[in-house]
């Protein structure tokens, strides 16, 4: 309920989606709908997001292209029932449930997640090195964004295991972890397509937006910069449209 004093109820693409979320811990922003806006499909496509939390990039992607076959997972038995929440209250057909993308392929397959089975598969895993920054006290927060080295590796593996011949795994992950990200990649993955995100023009990326095929043997392809903010610190028109949901951010190939 909206009424509840820890949860907040917040507008995103430009006011066509509605979330509620914890007013504390880990909370929605840029990086769910640039993930979604990143993430191509089509209507009847089965689709998954893991660590979804309450559910913006899923419910952002199903708000774009509707009829998707979409399940959102997350560890967090709250953060699931704020994501069942949210696609009630944005009238999104999904499943929304609670499992460790950790968890072996038999927990997968008894939550109807059988191998080879997904078109597309996004996620945004915790990507703080534990080794490099301070852990939030906030429990939540910190099972969000703080990474074991295994993290990413086993994000791929379940992605993998998860997706069908010719399926597509989007991610968002630090810019200065790219190499990670090809590493974790370079098992079963190929036609690997990054675009940089810069918080400026003239300032070095802070994220990068991934996209990888199951069993493709395409070239790896660095795409032209996306930049969030002009000189004067104002969205640019195209992240401005991208964040809004007018407009995606093409990572496949025509």
């Amino acid at each position: 309920m909206t009424d509840r004093a820890d949860i907040t109820e917040d507008a995103f693409l430009g006011g066509r989606l509605r979330l509620r979320q914890p007013r504390t811990g880990h909370r929605a922003g840029h990086d769910a709908i640039l993930l979604a806006a990143a993430t191509d499909a089509k209507a009847a496509d089965r689709v998954v997001e893991f660590g979804a939390g309450t559910g913006a990039a899923g419910l952002a992607l199903a708000t774009r292209i509707t009829g998707l076959d979409l399940t959102l997972i997350d560890i967090d038995q709250r953060l699931v029932t704020l994501a069942a929440e949210n696609a009630a209250l944005n009238r999104i057909a999904c499943r929304a449930i609670a499992l460790d993308i950790a968890a072996k392929a038999e927990a997968f397959a008894a939550a109807s997640l059988a191998p080879d089975s997904a078109d597309r598969v996004l996620m945004n895993p915790p990507f703080n090195d534990e080794g490099r920054h301070q852990p939030s006290p906030d429990a939540a927060r910190r099972t969000a964004h703080q990474a074991r080295s295994s993290t990413l590796d086993g994000w791929a593996h379940a992605a993998r295991r998860l997706l069908k011949p010719g399926g597509a795994l989007t991610l968002i992950w630090r810019a200065d972890g790219t190499g990670d990200v090809l590493a974790a990649l370079g098992r079963g993955f190929g036609g690997i397509a990054i675009l940089p995100v810069h918080p400026r023009s003239d300032t070095a990326a802070i994220r990068v937006l991934v996209r990888a095929v199951k069993g493709s043997a395409a070239p790896l392809a660095l795409l032209p910069a996306f930049v969030l903010n002009g000189e004067a610190g104002r969205a640019t028109r195209q992240a401005e449209a991208v964040l809004r949901g007018e407009e995606p951010l093409r990572l496949a190939a025509d």
